[in-house]
């Protein structure tokens, strides 16, 4: 079992940045694949990244490419999205996901990912 806690989220304007970070009770953090979702009001959740065991392996979503990274730090059990120049489109609340698959060829795979977190909510302005 492994509890994911979110942190980070908050109001920004449209152009700005915010870092979500999302902590793992687990011994066994490094054996996990972990990624972001995210979920609009009104819409489905939606894949926004993704990171191997040990952080050498990465992915984003193509509407977040050059604008967002993920990184993980094994050390102290936490991933994080650092996210740039924010568009009110990145409204959501950011979600991260952990699971024992590999990093497959479909990305989307994270949405079935087993353990989540709670989520944190991101709202960017105008």
């Amino acid at each position: 079992q492994v509890q994911l806690v979110e942190s980070g989220g908050g109001l920004v304007q449209a152009g700005g940045f915010l870092r979500l970070s999302c902590a793992a009770s687990t011994s066994t953090f490094s054996a996990y694949t972990m990624a972001w979702i995210r979920q609009a009001p009104g819409r489905e959740r939606e894949f926004v990244a993704i990171v191997n065991w040990s952080g050498g392996e990465t992915y984003v979503a193509d509407s977040v490419k050059g604008r967002f990274t993920i990184s993980r730090n094994n050390a102290v059990n936490t991933v994080y999205l650092y996210m740039n120049n924010l568009k009110l489109e990145d409204t959501a609340v950011y979600y991260c996901a952990a699971d024992h698959r590999r990093i497959g060829t479909d990305l989307t795979e994270a949405l079935q990912y087993e353990y989540w977190g709670q989520g944190t909510q991101v709202t960017v302005s105008a």
